[in-house]
Order: C-alpha cells, then structure tokens, then sequence
C-alpha cells in the first residue's frame, strides 16, 4: 500500500519534471547551438566557398533564434499577465529591443562597413509594424468583432511621439547642410541620440507612472477574452528564464548577422532586404503577441505591443548606432531616400487618421496593408 501511494505522488513530480523539460526544450537547442558556433568561432559563418553550406548555417541559425525569440515571448507574456498593463508589454518591447540592438550591433561592426544598415533595419520595423502587423490585427480582429475599441490617448500619445523621432531621424538628415549625403554631422548626432534618450524616457515615466490609465483599455471596449499564455510559474522563474533566453538570442544574433551580411554582400541582393529580414525576425515577438491580442479583442494590448515596438526601436537604436559609429569610426547613413520617405510620411499620416477616432474596422487594416505591400515592392523595384 506504501508502495502505490509513494508511486502516485512520484508520477506528478516525474510529469512535472518532463513538462517543463518539454516546455523550455528550445532552451536546450538555444544553449547547444550557440555553444557550437562559439567552439568553431567563425568557420562555420564565414565560409562562402559552398552556397549550400551556407544557406544550411543561414536556416540553422534562424529557426534557433525564431524559436528562442517566441520563448521570450511566452514567459513576457506570463509576466504580463501577473503586472497587468503597461508593464507586461514594457518588458516584451524592451526584451525584444534588445535583441534588435545587439543584432544591429554586431552587423556593424561585422565585415565592411555598411551605413545604411540601420537606417534601413529602422524603417523595415515602422513598416512591419505599423503597416503589415498593425494592419493584420486590424484586419483580423475586424472580421471577428466588427468594430473594436482602444485608448484614444494612449494611441496618439505614442503616434506623437513616434511622428518626432522618425522625422527627427530618419527624414531631416536629408535637408540638413553640413555633411555631404543624407547624413548628420557629428554635433547633431550628438543632440539626436541625447534628445531621443530623453524623449523616450519622459515617454516611459508617463507610460508607467503619471498617466498609465491611457494605456489600459478604454471603458467603450467591449467584452475581451482572457489573456492567455503558458503554464504560469513563480515571477522569479519566469524572469530567470527570461534573460536566459534574452542572452541565448544575443549570441545567436551576432552568429545570425555575420551570414545575412555576407550573404548580402556575395551574392547581391539588395541592401534593404537585409534590413528587413532583421526587423522582421525581432518583430516575431510582438508579432505574435499583437496579432493575438486582435483577435481575443484586446485591440489596446495590440496597440500597446506595436507602437512600441516601433516607438522603442527608434528612440534606442538611434542612439545604440549613432554612439557605435562614434566609437568605432564608421559612418551611418540615416535619411531615407527615394520612394520611401513618401512611403513613410503617408504611413505616419494613415497612422494618424486611423487612430483618431477611438474605434477601427476591417477597411483600415486593408489600408494598411496596402501600404505593406507597397514596401515590399520597393525592396526589390525601387
């Protein structure tokens, strides 16, 4: 009788212990991968002498960091949920940024230098995110529940505040006289990555602290299902294994950067293409999250995810490769050109009209989307 009773409380412990192991396996493949790529340091990420080797590295390393990246979704959404608003999408953004900003980081100051790399990683995030993933969730979340509800000042408090830094960054270089290019001279990087440093964190201390009621969801919303996520642990371990993730990401990233940009470089595609596979696999994340919150109507968690993803992207990674290009003596090309800055104007412009009145519907999203495509024809016919 002692037997079977030891037995059956043994068997929760054993399903427990092999629930989790299954639960945090990506962990497991993270840690082995990058654990690999470190022993053989840059042999296996420099050699182009074999495409087909290549693209193997090129897949490896992706689906390693992808998987990584939804994992660090799934325990921010976890504490997400035991915060509540804005603070469980604070840490998605400012978790997904980092793996942005290191990315960025280590294709700048892999191989030869490429200026626009940022510039380009930027505005492939505002279009993502404010055309082709706020667009879905519009789109979505329109054909499931007609008309959904959100903030109205929390919307426009982050359009405002997204509209200053990308024209600041990424549309003035273009006008400014004292650097030949659509560059800035060294004093007004300086100005431009203190100012956006700055801007940024009046935004947080608003976000978190003075007026964190326009970033919750309005009292018009209606009925939204419950947030969802994974198993839910203590706070401290959903933490842990947060920044576990987070640092399995970053040395992925940097093994992940050095393939893209040679790739880029060898066999020629275009620049901006580059930028856009970075923004997109930091924004798998938030995609996720914000495409899901849609559709369980939950439009302000969706709102909250992707202005600031893209409102964090820009107001930190401006100053992360300004500072670098300081640092490292590289030069960085921030003004968008060609038929882009109209692109970008109108999105913003769109942004503005869409979120103006409280309320969104099945042909916003279409717009936006519209845009999306847009963005991805110039890519490759600009």
């Amino acid at each position: 009788m002692s037997r079977a009773v030891k037995s059956k409380t043994a068997a929760p412990k054993r399903n427990g212990l092999g629930s989790l192991l299954r639960s945090e396996f990506s962990l497991i493949i993270g840690v082995i991968t990058a654990a690999i790529f470190l022993w053989f340091g840059s042999r296996l990420v420099e050699n182009l002498e074999h495409p087909g080797a290549v693209g193997v590295v090129f897949l490896w390393l992706f689906v390693a960091v992808l998987w990584s990246a939804i994992s660090v979704v799934r325990h921010a959404d976890c504490l997400a949920i035991k915060y509540g608003e804005p603070y469980g999408t604070l840490i998605l953004t400012l978790s997904a940024i980092t793996i942005e900003v290191m990315m960025i980081s280590a294709a700048m100051l892999h191989g030869k230098n490429n200026p626009t790399l940022a510039r380009d990683m930027m505005f492939a995030v505002i279009m993502i995110a404010l055309n082709g993933l706020i667009g879905l969730s519009l789109l979505l979340g329109g054909l499931r529940h007609h008309e959904q509800h959100y903030n109205l000042q929390g919307a426009s408090a982050y359009l405002n505040t997204i509209m200053v830094l990308a024209v600041l960054g990424l549309v003035v270089p273009n006008f400014t006289t004292s650097m030949s290019g659509p560059r800035f001279s060294t004093e007004q990087e300086v100005f431009l990555a203190t100012t956006s440093i700055g801007l940024y964190a009046i935004f947080l201390l608003i976000q978190t602290t003075r007026h964190s009621q326009y970033f919750m969801e309005s009292k018009g919303a209606g009925h939204a299902s419950e947030h969802r996520a994974g198993p839910m642990h203590s706070t401290i371990y959903h933490a842990v294994m947060l920044i576990l993730y987070l640092l399995v990401v970053v040395v992925l990233a940097e093994k992940f950067a050095i393939p893209l940009d040679n790739s880029i470089e060898r066999f020629g595609m275009p620049q901006a293409l580059g930028g856009a596979i970075v923004a997109g696999l930091v924004l798998a994340p938030e995609a996720l999250s914000g495409i899901n919150a849609a559709r369980q109507n939950q439009l302000q968690r969706s709102v909250n995810i992707l202005h600031g993803s893209v409102l964090a992207s820009i107001g930190l990674t401006i100053p992360a490769v300004l500072t670098i290009g300081m640092i490292s003596k590289r030069s960085v090309t921030l003004g968008i050109e060609g038929g882009n800055l109209p692109l970008l104007l109108l999105t913003l412009a769109v942004s503005v009209v869409t979120f103006t009145s409280g309320k969104t519907n099945v042909l916003q999203g279409c717009i936006h989307l519209l845009l999306f495509a847009v963005f991805l024809l110039l890519i490759f016919c600009p």
